[in-house]
Protein backbone atom coordinates (compact mmCIF):
# COMPACT_ATOMS: atom_id res chain seq x y z
CA UNK A 1 0.00 0.00 0.00
CA UNK A 2 2.79 1.99 0.39
CA UNK A 3 3.01 2.39 -3.10
CA UNK A 4 -0.26 3.49 -3.37
CA UNK A 5 -1.21 7.42 -5.16
CA UNK A 6 -2.48 9.66 -2.33
CA UNK A 7 -5.81 10.48 -4.43
CA UNK A 8 -6.16 6.77 -3.50
CA UNK A 9 -5.67 6.58 -0.11
CA UNK A 10 -7.93 9.96 0.57
CA UNK A 11 -10.97 7.91 -0.74
CA UNK A 12 -10.06 4.76 1.44
CA UNK A 13 -9.56 6.97 4.41
CA UNK A 14 -12.73 8.73 3.41
CA UNK A 15 -14.09 4.80 3.53
CA UNK A 16 -12.95 4.36 6.97
CA UNK A 17 -9.52 2.74 6.09
CA UNK A 18 -7.28 3.20 9.01
CA UNK A 19 -4.34 2.16 7.22
CA UNK A 20 -4.49 4.22 4.53
CA UNK A 21 -4.22 7.17 7.06
CA UNK A 22 -1.18 5.28 8.99
CA UNK A 23 0.39 5.25 5.09
CA UNK A 24 0.01 9.17 4.52
CA UNK A 25 0.95 10.14 7.84
CA UNK A 26 4.14 8.14 7.59
CA UNK A 27 4.22 10.10 4.57
CA UNK A 28 3.55 13.42 5.50
CA UNK A 29 4.23 13.89 9.06
CA UNK A 30 7.28 15.19 9.50
CA UNK A 31 6.48 17.73 6.91
CA UNK A 32 3.50 18.78 9.30
CA UNK A 33 5.25 18.44 12.18
CA UNK A 34 8.29 21.10 11.11
CA UNK A 35 6.02 23.48 9.94
CA UNK A 36 4.08 23.20 13.26
CA UNK A 37 7.58 23.60 15.00
CA UNK A 38 8.97 26.29 13.02
CA UNK A 39 5.68 28.45 13.95
CA UNK A 40 5.11 27.53 17.55
CA UNK A 41 8.69 26.26 18.79
CA UNK A 42 7.76 23.94 20.92
CA UNK A 43 8.37 20.45 20.46
CA UNK A 44 5.17 19.07 22.08
CA UNK A 45 2.60 21.87 21.37
CA UNK A 46 3.85 20.59 17.29
CA UNK A 47 3.50 16.79 17.99
CA UNK A 48 -0.81 17.67 19.28
CA UNK A 49 -1.02 20.16 16.52
CA UNK A 50 0.31 17.19 13.86
CA UNK A 51 -1.99 14.83 15.66
CA UNK A 52 -4.77 17.31 15.14
CA UNK A 53 -4.22 17.37 11.16
CA UNK A 54 -4.25 13.77 10.92
CA UNK A 55 -7.50 13.78 13.18
CA UNK A 56 -8.74 16.33 10.50
CA UNK A 57 -7.83 13.94 7.83
CA UNK A 58 -9.37 11.60 8.81
CA UNK A 59 -12.77 13.28 9.26
CA UNK A 60 -12.63 15.72 6.42
CA UNK A 61 -10.96 12.90 3.49
CA UNK A 62 -14.29 13.65 1.60
CA UNK A 63 -13.62 17.55 1.89
CA UNK A 64 -10.05 16.95 -0.16
CA UNK A 65 -10.58 17.87 -4.01
CA UNK A 66 -7.35 16.49 -6.07
CA UNK A 67 -8.42 18.81 -8.74
CA UNK A 68 -7.79 21.83 -6.70
CA UNK A 69 -4.39 20.69 -5.56
CA UNK A 70 -2.03 18.15 -4.22
CA UNK A 71 -2.17 16.36 -0.98
CA UNK A 72 0.82 18.01 0.20
CA UNK A 73 -0.35 21.72 0.24
CA UNK A 74 -3.30 20.93 1.78
CA UNK A 75 -2.13 19.50 4.56
CA UNK A 76 0.43 21.87 5.60
CA UNK A 77 -2.91 24.22 5.11
CA UNK A 78 -4.85 22.54 7.10
CA UNK A 79 -1.82 22.59 9.46
CA UNK A 80 -0.61 26.46 9.66
CA UNK A 81 -4.57 27.14 10.00
CA UNK A 82 -4.57 24.80 12.83
CA UNK A 83 -1.51 26.07 14.50
CA UNK A 84 -2.34 29.64 13.97
CA UNK A 85 -5.86 28.93 16.13
CA UNK A 86 -3.65 27.55 18.93
CA UNK A 87 -1.54 30.86 18.76
CA UNK A 88 -4.71 33.29 19.04
CA UNK A 89 -6.31 30.38 21.51
CA UNK A 90 -3.34 30.80 24.06
CA UNK A 91 -2.69 34.45 22.81
CA UNK A 92 0.97 34.20 22.45
CA UNK A 93 3.33 34.99 19.49
CA UNK A 94 6.12 32.79 19.12
CA UNK A 95 9.72 35.56 18.33
CA UNK A 96 10.81 35.50 14.66
CA UNK A 97 12.88 33.66 13.30
CA UNK A 98 16.49 34.96 13.05
CA UNK A 99 18.70 34.67 9.86
CA UNK A 100 20.60 31.95 11.49
CA UNK A 101 17.12 29.95 11.31
CA UNK A 102 17.83 26.05 11.86
CA UNK A 103 18.18 24.78 7.95
CA UNK A 104 17.14 21.35 9.51
CA UNK A 105 13.43 22.80 10.23
CA UNK A 106 13.24 23.65 6.09
CA UNK A 107 14.60 20.92 5.46
CA UNK A 108 12.42 18.68 7.21
CA UNK A 109 9.35 19.98 5.27
CA UNK A 110 10.48 17.97 2.25
CA UNK A 111 12.32 14.88 2.35
CA UNK A 112 15.54 14.18 0.49
CA UNK A 113 13.94 12.05 -2.03
CA UNK A 114 11.82 14.92 -2.92
CA UNK A 115 9.47 15.13 -5.83
CA UNK A 116 9.09 18.24 -8.39
CA UNK A 117 6.31 18.66 -5.94
CA UNK A 118 8.51 19.10 -2.53
CA UNK A 119 11.49 20.41 -4.37
CA UNK A 120 8.97 23.07 -4.63
CA UNK A 121 8.28 23.37 -1.40
CA UNK A 122 12.21 23.44 -1.12
CA UNK A 123 11.88 26.55 -3.34
CA UNK A 124 9.75 28.71 -1.99
CA UNK A 125 12.23 28.99 1.91
CA UNK A 126 14.93 30.29 -0.42
CA UNK A 127 12.69 32.43 -2.16
CA UNK A 128 11.85 33.87 1.21
CA UNK A 129 15.06 34.09 2.47
CA UNK A 130 16.39 36.07 -0.70
CA UNK A 131 13.85 39.23 0.07
CA UNK A 132 15.29 42.03 1.92
CA UNK A 133 14.76 41.71 5.38
CA UNK A 134 11.92 44.00 5.86
CA UNK A 135 10.02 42.01 3.32
CA UNK A 136 10.59 38.42 4.89
CA UNK A 137 9.97 39.88 8.34
CA UNK A 138 6.58 41.27 7.35
CA UNK A 139 5.71 38.06 5.37
CA UNK A 140 6.82 36.11 8.87
CA UNK A 141 4.23 38.07 10.40
CA UNK A 142 1.76 37.75 8.27
CA UNK A 143 1.39 34.14 7.81
CA UNK A 144 3.86 32.43 10.41
CA UNK A 145 2.51 34.49 13.32
CA UNK A 146 -1.39 35.10 11.47
CA UNK A 147 -0.75 39.12 12.84
CA UNK A 148 -3.05 41.48 10.80
CA UNK A 149 -1.64 44.39 8.90
CA UNK A 150 -2.53 46.77 11.50
CA UNK A 151 -0.97 44.29 14.29
CA UNK A 152 2.11 44.14 12.21
CA UNK A 153 1.84 48.32 11.95
CA UNK A 154 1.92 48.14 15.56
CA UNK A 155 4.42 46.00 16.31
CA UNK A 156 7.06 47.32 13.89
CA UNK A 157 6.07 50.91 14.35
CA UNK A 158 5.42 50.97 10.83
CA UNK A 159 2.19 52.90 9.32
CA UNK A 160 -0.13 50.30 7.75
CA UNK A 161 0.32 51.30 4.29
CA UNK A 162 3.93 50.50 4.71
CA UNK A 163 3.34 47.36 5.96
CA UNK A 164 0.48 46.62 3.14
CA UNK A 165 3.16 47.76 0.40
CA UNK A 166 5.91 45.63 1.66
CA UNK A 167 3.91 42.62 1.95
CA UNK A 168 2.31 43.13 -1.58
CA UNK A 169 6.42 43.55 -2.58
CA UNK A 170 7.15 40.53 -0.80
CA UNK A 171 4.01 38.63 -2.22
CA UNK A 172 5.21 39.56 -5.82
CA UNK A 173 8.63 39.38 -5.69
CA UNK A 174 7.84 35.18 -4.30
CA UNK A 175 5.33 35.10 -7.25
CA UNK A 176 7.84 35.99 -9.86
CA UNK A 177 10.56 33.71 -8.46
CA UNK A 178 8.24 30.67 -8.01
CA UNK A 179 6.66 31.61 -11.71
CA UNK A 180 10.49 31.55 -12.98
CA UNK A 181 10.93 28.02 -10.68
CA UNK A 182 8.35 26.51 -12.65
CA UNK A 183 9.57 27.61 -16.14
CA UNK A 184 6.20 30.72 -16.42
CA UNK A 185 9.51 33.50 -17.51
CA UNK A 186 6.60 35.87 -19.21
CA UNK A 187 4.23 35.95 -16.23
CA UNK A 188 1.64 33.55 -16.84
CA UNK A 189 -0.56 32.52 -13.93
CA UNK A 190 -0.05 29.29 -12.88
CA UNK A 191 -2.65 26.75 -12.02
CA UNK A 192 -0.53 25.41 -8.98
CA UNK A 193 -1.77 25.58 -5.50
CA UNK A 194 0.55 28.50 -4.90
CA UNK A 195 -2.84 30.43 -3.55
CA UNK A 196 -3.38 27.72 -1.21
CA UNK A 197 0.22 28.49 0.77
Amino acid sequence: MSQLADDNLIERIANGEQQALLHLYDRYSSRVYALALRMLGDPMSAEEITQDVFLKLWSRARSYLSSRGALAPWLLTIARNTTLDRLRLERRRPALADDEESEETWLDIADEESTSEEARWRSLHFAVQSLSPEQRQVIELAYYQGLSHSQIAEHLGWPVGTVKTRLRMGMDQLRQQWLYSNGEVNGKKSKTAWRDV
